[in-house]
């Protein structure tokens, strides 16, 4: 399995293939980024839980998911190499400020915002 490093660097050799990095301002590719998001959202749009949670289940659906997630993830790749952002340091400092901000004693089976715990 390819490191973050590593497809970040294939998604980068695909874009400059194409002479595409002009258009890659953080800017746009926020937007991007959110726009693939929002094709997230069309896939559960207008089912309720049980109905989502079923089709979890499907071949066609976590295939469909997997574009979608995947496509969400290049953008963001994209973002902090634009930024200069290390992905995989970012996520391990955030996963430990979330855990000082919501202790397991205290945010175990809520779903209170840290600042109502």
């Amino acid at each position: 399995m390819p490191s973050i490093e590593e497809l970040t660097e294939m998604t980068v050799a695909f874009r400059d293939a194409r002479n595409w990095e002009q258009f890659h301002t953080v800017k746009n590719l926020i937007v991007s980024l959110n726009l693939e998001a929002s094709e997230l959202l069309e896939l559960v749009q207008w089912k309720d839980d049980a109905t989502v949670e079923e089709e979890a289940t499907t071949e066609e659906f976590k295939g469909r998911l997997a574009e979608e997630c995947a496509d969400t993830f290049i953008y963001l790749l994209l973002i902090c190499r634009a930024a200069g952002i290390n992905l995989a340091e970012a996520a391990e400092m955030k996963i430990k400020r979330n855990s000082e901000r919501y202790p397991a004693e205290k945010a175990y089976g809520s779903a209170k915002k840290y600042t109502e715990l």
